[in-house]
């Protein structure tokens, strides 16, 4: 290994790079309003491709303003029909970059079944305190089918 003389070389001394958030939020009067889990329910059946719940997992996130204002939608993890693998980075990364406040998240369950697994427990519990630390509150939990949907916070599981 060849060592570098930076007295030589003035580039050898290591490099930071800039790292710039770019986010432009939607303006205020576009943004629709979650106010219940109906309308979580509603609003993320109108962002999803609902001809695949039946198929596989998929887990999303909802991003929300102060005023619980719909910042924006993404699926952050597609599975098997057993289950999807959750990306907590990705949740708090996503948060931060939208300056969100709050979030719901959601997943479906093929089966049709919608009474919460105890990994579905688990990632909620962990997703809360992961949250709480960079001051996001975890407003809900969805599970969602073809038919139906149920709620955490409605059953009071959060």
């Amino acid at each position: 290994m060849k060592q570098i003389n930076e007295k030589k070389d003035p580039l050898a001394i290591s490099t930071c790079y800039e790292v710039q958030i770019h986010y432009k939020r939607p303006l205020f009067d576009t943004e629709r309003k979650i106010d219940s889990s109906e309308t979580a329910n509603t609003i993320l059946r109108d962002f999803i491709d609902i001809n695949r719940i039946d198929h596989k997992e998929f887990f999303w996130v909802i991003l929300l303003t102060n005023a619980n204002q719909v910042i924006g939608i993404s699926e952050i993890g597609a599975g098997c029909t057993k289950g999807v693998t959750v990306n907590t980075t990705e949740v708090c990364q996503l948060a931060l970059l939208t300056n969100a406040v709050s979030v719901v998240v959601a997943h479906n369950h093929p089966s049709g079944n919608l009474k919460p697994s105890s990994c579905d427990r688990k990632i909620t519990t962990k997703l809360k305190e992961i949250l709480d630390i960079i001051d996001v509150t975890l407003l809900d939990h969805l599970i969602i089918t073809s038919e139906s949907f149920t709620s955490f916070s409605d059953n009071k599981w959060i």
